[in-house]
């Protein structure tokens, strides 16, 4: 059985999928999306957080720091991590949570005593567990193990993914999955990489494939002002749904907001950032009326 490497675990989740739900953020990122809004979920790796405006000034992290890799300085605690092990006990002994350990591996059976303990809401509210990330199909040995202990307890699988994997994959999980919440980024192979990282031919032939299948698809589009906001793009996204087999008229719209750049500075990662736009609210109505005309529901959230 694979591990997969988790990162967050949010209950009482609204917004992916049906009801109330419980969602399990898997680390790692095979994009590279600028745009990120969860850049802690990109590395694979685990990382570690932190955020100056908790420090109290302590210093019990690091006065326990095995490798001495941590100072005080004007800024706050500054890490070397030349010799930081991210073994977490600065994270253990800070009294304000002032440091934040990103990444731990979760047993298959740990992972499904959270779930279970969330079932009654899920009865409840028609809810159930969604996998998201970073992306959950680079796990995807983990993801299916636990989207068949899922299907044993009749929860309802919902899947968040860019659908960037190779179609064996992609196929096998979607056996195991009600529901998937597919980002479309942007039409343009060319504009796709330069933003992201990858070419998007891969991608867009997966979804082909998982539109033949049972499964609900739900399209996720980032609105990136002078990147996929374009009435081209939103023409050529709403002429791809169209062409897909099955009833695939539902689309979320999700504007940019800046919420990443204060993740970046907790990483480290300032001089990583980069500001865009999010589009005006006539341009989300323009967007919404393009997609109409097309037969197809935008609405902005989901």
């Amino acid at each position: 059985m694979g591990t997969g490497l988790i990162f967050d675990i949010k209950k009482f989740a609204i917004n992916d999928g049906p009801g109330i739900r419980l969602t399990v953020f898997f680390k790692g990122c095979n994009l590279q999306c600028q745009w990120c809004h969860n850049p802690e979920s990109i590395s694979p790796k685990v990382q570690k957080m932190y955020n100056a405006k908790k420090c109290i000034g302590t210093l019990s992290c690091v006065e326990n720091c095995p490798n001495d890799a941590l100072k005080m300085t004007p800024e706050g605690i500054v890490t070397d991590y030349n010799i930081c092990n991210l073994c977490g006990k600065c994270a253990e002994v800070c009294p304000t949570k002032a440091f934040e350990m990103l990444g731990a591996a979760v047993p298959i059976f740990e992972l499904m005593k959270k779930i279970d303990n969330e079932a009654i809401f899920f009865d409840q509210s028609g809810g159930g567990v969604t996998f998201s990330g970073g992306e959950p199909l680079m796990h995807s040995e983990y993801l299916i193990e636990a989207l068949k202990e899922c299907g044993k307890r009749m929860y309802h699988r919902v899947v968040d993914t860019t659908a960037f994997a190779n179609q064996e994959i992609v196929l096998e999980i979607a056996k195991h999955t009600e529901l998937f919440l597919i980002d479309l980024k942007v039409m343009d192979s060319k504009i796709h990489k330069k933003f992201t990282g990858v070419n998007n031919e891969k991608i867009l032939s997966n979804i082909v494939a998982l539109a033949k299948t049972n499964c609900e698809l739900i399209f996720r589009i980032p609105l990136i002002k002078d990147v996929n906001t374009s009435k081209e793009n939103i023409e050529e996204t709403a002429k791809f749904i169209n062409s897909l087999e099955g009833n695939r008229t539902i689309v979320n719209l999700l504007p940019y907001h800046n919420i990443a750049e204060n993740k970046h500075l907790k990483l480290g990662n300032s001089t990583n950032f980069e500001v865009f736009e999010a589009p005006a609210k006539t341009e989300i109505n323009e967007i919404i009326s393009v997609f109409k005309n097309y037969g197809i529901t935008a609405s902005v959230g989901g």
